[in-house]
């Protein structure tokens, strides 16, 4: 057996073992279907293929934890036992996307002027984290939506930084970010659109409500007066932690958050939340 052939037999043999991240290939999106700008991918590199089945789906968001490592790597994971050396920001996201936007003349669904939110969930202390991720995120400006002294450049894909509290302090210090801030509702009337453009928070500290039945009034009030009051502020609002398991009760939750304004409804059941907004229900 010739060295090549032994080569990519071990290859081969390590990817079903699982000692190799899944290859980041997917299915393309159905021709002639438009992008869901509505979406987002939670905890996306937990499925088969990090950032591809998300948008073979018509994704527009999806969501990566990294944890800082002793070496500067940004390692991907939703649990410290969970690290691979192999799995980065940069390999399963950043090198990716940026080998579409540039097959794709700019953007990263082709012929969708659509940007791309890659949220980025810091889970080690964020202000050394995010001073890394800057790093990291600078050799891709080119397709990143930037923020030079409050004044903002889209890209083809905008990243925004969640998780720890402590990267708010130093990406308020830079003078030209590559990334934002992921807000909370605290934040409506603070910090500007440009440095915080998404509201996000925990669906269970607000709202009682799982589906069931008719939405509270109060509660349902309360919901629409947070969409209008982030978007007049020229914010995008996500709630996490809404039902997600397949029936009824998720139905009625992603059409109230619809009906209110909401701008990104939370999934980690991709085929689910396309089927459910490709029919309008």
């Amino acid at each position: 057996m010739s060295r090549t052939r032994r080569a990519a037999v071990a290859t081969l043999a390590a990817a079903l073992a699982g000692t190799l991240p899944a290859p980041a290939q997917a299915a393309p999106r159905t021709p002639g279907l438009p992008p869901l700008r509505r979406t987002h991918a939670h905890n996306d590199y937990r499925h088969p293929h990090p950032l591809t089945d998300a948008l073979s789906h018509g994704f527009c968001s999806v969501e990566a934890d990294i944890w800082l490592d002793d070496g500067g790597a940004l390692l991907v994971g939703h649990d410290a036992g969970d690290l691979d050396p192999r799995r980065t920001l940069e390999s399963l996201y950043l090198e990716p996307l940026l080998r579409l936007v540039r097959a794709h003349h700019g953007r990263v669904h082709r012929g969708y002027d659509v940007t791309l939110q890659l949220l980025i969930d810091i889970k080690t202390p964020g202000d050394p984290t995010y001073r890394e991720l800057s790093r990291h995120l600078r050799p891709y400006r080119a397709m990143l939506t930037s923020c030079d002294r409050g004044h903002v450049r889209r890209g083809a894909v905008t990243a925004v930084v969640s998780g720890d509290r402590g990267a708010r302090g130093p990406m308020e210090a830079e003078r030209t970010r590559y990334a934002f801030y992921d807000g909370r509702p605290a934040d409506l009337g603070g910090p500007p659109a440009s440095f915080a453009p998404l509201i996000s928070d925990d669906w269970t500290a607000h709202f009682t409500w799982r589906g069931t039945g008719p939405m509270p009034a109060a509660e349902r009030a309360a919901l629409r007066r947070t969409v209008a009051t982030a978007h007049a502020e020229g914010r995008r609002v996500r709630f996490w932690a809404t039902p997600d398991e397949p029936g009824p009760a998720r139905e009625a939750v992603w059409r109230e958050l619809l009906a209110a304004g909401a701008d990104h409804l939370n999934t980690d059941d991709l085929a689910g939340l396309e089927a459910f907004l490709r029919a309008g229900r």
